[in-house]
């Protein structure tokens, strides 16, 4: 694969890689051994937790303890104790006509019904109202449609308000009055070991500022009833449902609005949702007769999330044994004798059986335990919002309020909304801080002046003018880059510009290169540069008269004057030594330690080679590769191999000296392959016997690098070294290893040491490496710890990757492993990289993250950079900046492409400025943000304890939202949350990274997997970061057969999931095929080819070829899903209630988790509440 721009390689995003011509990859199959340990199944065999018999994690709730003494409870929208939340609250009904939110009468006594059928959630997108269809190749990695506009009903009095923002003012002096004296306590969930119950008038105690309640034995959440106004603010609470409530109550709410002022347009969506509903589980219909009125106004401005009738579900057991699963109506409790709990354990009214279920649906049961009696409803309030962190709360009984998690902002509807906006129209370049689509868009680029969001995405395309405004935004300034990234086949490649002899066009003073933003004056004579206004002579040969309009006549011709990214052939100036490099060269390093024999990794491996090396990057028209190959196996002491092409078979030459390190032989160590195709052939063949008998299980490492890195220096070369390892280095040699992972240390100061390197050895040797050219790929196979974070020091440092398949088998990960190689060996690359980014005057770049070195403040070395790696580079002010000009970055690359070839790739990008903070706000890009935030928190973990990074990463959160709030949203109550439009996601994408293994393991995630996760992360560019910490999660029965669009995604929560669905779940590095207990027998037959759900293989890493619609499909899309990563993701079989069901679960990122991160729900109320302190 070349970096020529006349060819594209490499699989172009959101499209299944194309097969290699005569390369058939071997059969998956194979089940796995018994004895490999349930843990280790995951693509990156991540958290497994243990099978506690308790019941899984399912929406909590935080409470909140109100005295059983009766005092009546003013719930004032400016309610001191209550941070409003999104969502409508479970009342009791009252009288009166409803009135519909569309302005409509709904007549006394009559249901106002809602248009979801029962069986249905309400889930984003329906079928029946809006084309999804899209080829796969459009369906953008990570992508989870969002929730739809879902009608509520409202109390009129007075006239209805016209605009939401009336309807914001409408609701917020009213006040509850007259209710019930007094409230009984119920028996709530303990925290913590479950203990006795204690008594019930107990006091609430709040700990700390900012501390997580860790719930032991909660189930899933009560049903909600919502009533009241559209969603998207967070609304106040009442307490547990009274008699009757005489008076409206207030309205505090959540809202997402557009920076600015004033009302949104009222046909911005309040009232009856035009969306039919997505899949499959069952809700009711909404509660007939009077709500409340305004409890729950959500004012998303302008688009209205609007709460839908809710999906039943069960509340969670009491301390004590969990339960299997409810059937029928719980027993009474007799701390509730006033109200007769109904079949789903709530109180309400009754429900009918919901369709496909013989009984009440009675929420996800809590697998494999005894039964045990139902607790009372739980109900969400405010300030019982628990803050992130682990730590417990004492047992408290409190009542609850639950928000309608549908009420809040779904990452669904979101990127559904966008699809469906911005998805048919290519995205233009040519207008100064245009926000692209969302990355979960399937759009297409035209280039005319600004570089492809493909190549560059920013935190915001309008940045302040002054430090002083972006100091009080604290939005991150910041570009994640992808300098080489793979294009879509519609699109173009860079062009390559040659001006001969005398090399690119350049600014005299800050050396930036001629580009579409420079002005020429002087009748084209000169030109001014546009970063640092200096003014340069045109060189003779380069100049052109100017047009009319002051722009050359040649512009259209020239990429550089036209385009935001082209190449330019560079000169020998620009090559080190001045002179021209030769092509690279690839070394294969085997480990051939008992480890790696005895599980078949070597013999696998030599039969790939055999073939593999016949797809070696090449330069787009060339016959053949340039690329030269060498091969080195190694345990205690290296052994190199002569594969000369004259030579009949293979000689090997052993270095037992691994303390000083040389390479025994030049001529025949690196050669062409197809010169020395027999021989080298000749020599996989032999190595599996070689070694068949070894009892060698101690390895080196360190010295292996220094072999190859020395190889590629005697032949004045750069290139990459793909090692394949498999234990910690403990022979004695330089960079030898100790075992020092230690549990202990986990939530500690010291934890920052278990991701630090255990030795400088390494960081001297990645230094030397990237001197260089030499880039180094690693695949680690470890049966236990290995030290990640010491031997990916290396790989990070020279700008390769890292690999890691724990307990490998052939069986179950050859299909993995191969495909992993295949890609990384045939992947576009660039060798001995520099790259620089310069930006107009007023900002410049600060700080850089990724997988690189810097030896100086202003270039990223990068021994090797490939079509996968991004570099996230932040800004700072250093002056003023004006709105009139913006600001402008280009990034520049040199690099050696994979024939040899020398180049500068360049990127320009030019952003708006502004002076208002509504601009700032108006024009962010979420995804980009939680990029750069979890790359700063990662990189944070080498030496902050992990607590302060991530108080850190919610302290700066609440402070972008609670600037947005002071100083750009319409003026409202307190108790409102308020969301910018473009900002409406940050809750739960923070969450999701808060709640990652990195910074918040369970106990079953090893050292090893947080540091492999570490440094993944820091290399991934935007869509992969989207979808790694939100999973896009398909609901299969919905596929339509006859088109090549996906089904809309759902929710990552489990009470978004149907015992009679199948789901399929991706985030990047897993894919998971998840199979309820109720599926129906023909889907199971069409897809697995058995009759029953018991007789479902879990072990098997593949679908089985069958000849059905069904099968086809599901099939295809788990290969466009495999194709666009570039991490191949392992399938999975989940069947519910079995042993990986709670591996499954850990994906839910929407639920509470094992280890005690925040659902989306208390992450939310956590968030209002640390607002609420910063504006207060």
């Amino acid at each position: 694969m070349s970096v020529n721009p006349q060819t594209h390689t490499g699989p172009p995003y959101g499209q299944p890689q194309p097969g290699y011509p005569g390369y058939l990859p071997p059969g998956y199959g194979g089940q796995p051994i018994p004895s490999v340990p349930a843990s280790q199944y995951g693509a990156y065999n991540g958290p497994m937790t243990g099978y506690q018999p308790a019941g899984p994690p399912q929406g909590y709730f935080p409470t909140l303890g109100f005295s059983s003494k009766g005092s009546p409870v003013s719930l004032d929208s400016d309610a001191s104790f209550a941070p409003n939340f999104l969502g409508s609250l479970r009342t009791p009904a009252t009288s009166g006509a409803a009135a519909s939110t569309s302005g409509t009468s709904v007549p006394p006594g009559q249901p106002l019904y809602s248009q979801f059928g029962q069986g249905d959630v309400h889930n984003g997108i329906p079928a029946s109202t809006v084309q999804l269809q899209r080829p796969p190749q459009q369906f953008m990695p990570g992508t989870t449609p969002a929730s739809a506009n879902q009608p509520a009903t409202f109390q009129q009095y007075g006239l209805p308000p016209t605009s939401t923002q009336q309807l914001t003012n409408h609701m917020a002096g009213m006040q509850i009055g007259g209710t019930s004296a007094s409230v009984p306590a119920l028996a709530g969930m303990s925290y913590g070991p479950p203990t006795s119950v204690p008594p019930a008038s107990g006091s609430f105690t709040a700990t700390g500022a900012g501390q997580y309640v860790s719930y032991a034995n909660q189930g899933p959440p009560p049903p909600t009833i919502p009533q009241g106004l559209p969603p998207t603010s967070l609304s106040q609470g009442l307490p547990v449902a009274q008699a009757a409530v005489s008076g409206p109550p207030s309205a505090p709410h959540l809202s997402s609005q557009p920076p600015g002022f004033g009302p949104p347009p009222l046909s911005s969506g309040i009232g009856a949702s035009s969306y039919a509903p997505a899949a499959g589980i069952s809700r009711p219909p909404s509660m007939p007769a009077g709500s409340l009125p305004g409890s729950g106004l959500i004012t998303s401005q302008p688009n209205h999330v609007t709460s839908p009738p809710p999906q039943p579900s069960m509340t969670g057991p009491l301390p004590g044994p969990p339960m299997a699963g409810l059937q029928g109506p719980p027993p009474t409790h007799p701390s509730q004798p006033a109200y007769a709990p109904q079949q789903n354990g709530s109180f309400g009214q009754n429900r009918g059986n919901q369709p496909n279920y013989g009984a009440a649906y009675s929420g996800p049961a809590n697998y494999g335990s005894p039964p045990a009696p139902a607790p009372p409803p739980k109900r969400l309030d405010p300030d019982s919002i628990p803050s992130p962190q682990l730590n417990e709360l004492p047992p408290q009984q409190k009542p609850r309020h639950r928000i309608d998690p549908d009420a809040i902002p779904s990452p669904i509807q979101v990127i559904e909304d966008d699809r469906n906006n911005r998805g048919s129209e290519p995205f233009v370049t040519g207008v100064r801080g245009q926000v692209p689509p969302l990355v979960t868009t399937n759009f297409l680029v035209k280039d005319q002046g600004n570089a492809s969001p493909r190549y560059i995405r920013c935190t915001s395309y309008n940045i302040p003018c002054t430090s002083d405004m972006a100091k009080q935004s604290q939005v991150p300034l910041a570009a994640v880059i992808k300098p080489l990234a793979s294009l879509p086949t519609e699109e173009i490649p860079p062009y390559l510009v040659d001006h001969g002899e005398s090399g690119p066009i350049r600014c005299n003073r800050c050396k930036a290169y001629m580009c579409p933003f420079m002005q020429f004056i002087e009748g084209g004579r000169r030109f001014q540069c546009c970063f640092c206004s200096c003014v340069t002579e045109v060189p003779s040969h380069y100049f052109q008269h100017l047009d009319h309009t002051g722009r050359r006549v040649d512009y259209y011709d020239r990429p550089e004057l036209s385009l935001g990214s082209y190449e330019f052939l560079a000169t020998v100036d620009y090559c080190k030594n001045n002179k021209y490099p030769n092509p690279p060269a690839y070394i294969f390093m085997i480990d051939v330690s008992y480890n790696a024999i005895r599980s078949g990794l070597v013999r696998l491996i030599c039969e790939e080679l055999k073939t593999l090396l016949d797809y070696l990057p090449r330069e787009g028209n060339m016959e053949e590769s340039a690329i030269r190959v060498g091969f080195v196996t190694y345990n205690k002491v290296l052994h190199f191999y002569n594969v000369k092409s004259s030579l009949a078979q293979p000689q090997m030459m052993v270095v037992s000296d691994v303390a000083d390190m040389f390479v025994p032989l030049l001529d025949g160590f690196l050669v062409n392959v197809n010169e020395s195709r027999t021989v080298f052939t000749s020599l996989l063949d032999q190595i599996p016997e070689m070694f068949a008998d070894t009892r060698e299980t101690e390895t080196v490492f360190g010295p292996v690098i220094q072999a190859g890195m020395e190889a590629l220096k005697a032949a004045e070369c750069a290139g990459k070294l793909f090692i394949f390892h498999t234990s910690l280095p403990i022979a004695e040699a330089p960079g030898k290893l100790k075992n020092r992972d230690d549990k202990k240390l986990i939530n500690t100061d010291k934890e920052k040491t278990l991701f630090q390197p255990q030795t400088a050895f390494y960081n001297n040797l990645a230094k030397e490496c990237v001197a260089q050219g030499c880039c180094v790929d690693l695949f680690l196979f470890p049966n236990q710890y290995l030290d990640v974070a010491t031997l990916g020091v290396v790989p990070y440092q020279t700008g390769g990757s890292l690999y890691k398949y724990t307990f490998f088998q052939v069986e179950t990960d050859q299909e993995r492993f191969l495909n992993d190689l295949r890609r990384d060996v045939q992947k576009e690359v660039g060798f001995d990289a520099v790259m620089r980014v310069r930006t107009s005057t007023g900002i410049r770049a600060t700080d850089f993250f990724g997988a690189f070195y810097m030896s100086n403040t202003t270039d990223v070395e990068l021994a090797g950079l490939d079509c996968d790696k991004t570099i996230t580079v932040e800004f700072k002010h250093d002056d003023k900046l004006n709105e009139e000009s913006g600001a402008l970055l280009q990034c520049a690359v040199l690099y050696t492409s994979c024939a040899g070839q020398r180049r500068l790739r360049i990127h320009n990008l030019s952003l708006s400025c502004c002076t208002q903070l509504a601009d700032l706000y108006r024009n962010c890009e979420t995804d980009t943000l939680i990029n750069y935030l979890a790359k700063f928190a990662y990189r944070g973990i080498l030496n902050n304890p992990v607590k302060t990074v991530r108080d850190t990463l919610i302290n700066q959160c609440a402070q972008i939202l609670a600037c947005y709030r002071k100083n750009c949203a319409s003026p409202s109550s307190a108790g409102q949350l308020i969301l910018p439009e473009c900002m409406k996601l940050l809750p739960v994408y923070l969450n999701c990274v808060l709640k990652s293994d990195v910074l918040q393991p369970g106990s079953e995630v090893t050292t090893d997997d947080r540091s492999y996760i570490r440094q993944l992360v820091t290399s991934m560019d935007v869509a992969e970061t989207n979808v790694f910490f939100y999973p896009r999660l398909l609901p299969l029965t919905k596929v339509d057969f006859n088109s090549d669009s996906l089904p809309t995604a759902i929710r990552n929560s489990e009470e978004r999931l149907s015992k009679g669905d199948i789901y399929l779940l991706e985030n990047g590095l897993n894919i998971f095929l998840w199979v309820g207990v109720n599926v129906q027998q023909g889907l199971i037959q069409n897809l697995f080819g058995v009759s029953s759900f018991s007789q479902i293989n879990s072990s098997m890493c593949v679908l089985p070829i069958l000849d059905n619609p069904f099968s086809k499909r599901v099939r295809s899309i788990i290969e466009m899903f495999q194709s666009q990563r570039p991490h191949y993701m392992k399938l999975m079989i989940v069947k519910q209630e079995d042993k990986l069901d709670l591996l499954f679960k850990h994906f839910l990122v929407e639920d509470k988790s094992m280890n005690g991160g925040a659902s989306y729900v208390d992450f939310l109320c956590h968030m209002h509440k640390e607002i609420r302190q910063l504006l207060s």
